[in-house]
């Protein structure tokens, strides 16, 4: 019963938020991912709709294949979906859930956007998620149910990972636009996608992601030749490389740019949030209000200016 009084104060807070935050013209983008914990309160509720066995544990589990941020992948261990099931329902679930997101977010990310064209499916004893295997899903069929029962909702794909062309197509399908972070853009050819050159309108542009280290730390790790491309094509020095990153997403022609924290406080690596596939040491950074002091003293009139030179204020 705790529990319950503590999802309703939350409830409530995150309400007054979104309310206060509208009153002052500002939007709030909200994260769902893709997947939900066994120990959940969606699983025990919905078990028909969840891969599980007659005792309730997970038949198989999500994950990703090994990839840019780990050599083992990713074994998130939720419990996958039983798509045929929710066929069977017309996809009621997902809907109650994108509408949940949206009592309290404008704008709802949906992670892990690749999974609504194929899963990776990965057995349930194994220790890391080498071993899995693509099974594709109804992702087309979701979205137009989705977009039937929710026509103005504001949805953005992280279609980031392993993305292939079918995953490109599903998201063309849905028109939704897609994420273009700008740490994975520089040390390979001109045709990279998530250079600015190669952007389209219909996409978000990051410096970093909540996966990411800062832009600061980024660069330091990085080698002289990918430095070297960097400073070469942004035409800088690199010694504000943060702020420059910051620049080139406000500048290009991306629909919405998205600046992390750090990375307008032109911080390293000590304030990094995630490390995919670290099991400890995430979700730590915290800001300090004398950050936010400095910020809006030091940064605040340069951030103002970009974003009035470039149509986003």
């Amino acid at each position: 019963e705790a529990h319950v009084f503590y999802q309703y104060l939350f409830y409530g807070q995150l309400a007054k938020l979104r309310s206060y935050a509208g009153s002052k013209g500002v939007e709030i983008l909200g994260d769902a991912p893709i997947f939900v914990a066994l120990d959940s309160s969606d699983v025990w509720a919905n078990r028909s709709l969840f891969q599980l066995k007659k005792d309730g544990r997970p038949e198989a589990v999500a994950g990703v294949p090994p990839d840019y941020f780990s050599a083992d992948g990713q074994l998130w261990g939720n419990p996958l979906y039983k798509w045929k099931a929710h066929q069977d329902t017309n996809f009621a679930w997902w809907i109650d859930r994108i509408k949940a997101n949206l009592e309290f977010y404008d704008i709802v990310r949906l992670d892990h956007f690749r999974g609504f064209e194929s899963y990776w499916s990965v057995p349930a004893k194994d220790t890391n998620a080498r071993n899995g295997t693509w099974i594709e899903c109804p992702g087309l069929e979701l979205f137009k149910a989705i977009r039937a029962a929710c026509p103005d909702a504001k949805l953005v794909a992280e279609d980031l990972g392993v993305i292939t062309d079918e995953v490109e197509a599903l998201r063309e399908a849905t028109g939704l636009p897609g994420m273009a972070v700008l740490q994975f853009a520089f040390g390979g050819d001109a045709e990279n996608a998530y250079l600015p050159h190669n952007y389209s309108r219909n996409c978000v542009a990051y410096s970093g992601t909540h996966d990411n280290d800062t832009t600061l730390g980024w660069y330091r790790e990085l080698d002289q030749k990918t430095q070297d491309h960097i400073r070469r094509y942004l035409t800088v020095s690199g010694d504000e490389i943060a702020w420059d990153l910051v620049r080139v997403a406000i500048k290009s022609c991306a629909n919405m740019a998205i600046i992390p924290l750090q990375d307008l406080l032109s911080l390293g690596s000590e304030a990094r949030l995630n490390t995919p596939g670290a099991p400890v040491g995430n979700w730590q950074w915290r800001y300090q209000p004398d950050q936010l002091v400095s910020l809006q003293q030091d940064s605040a009139p340069y951030l103002k200016d970009l974003l009035e030179l470039y149509d986003r204020a």
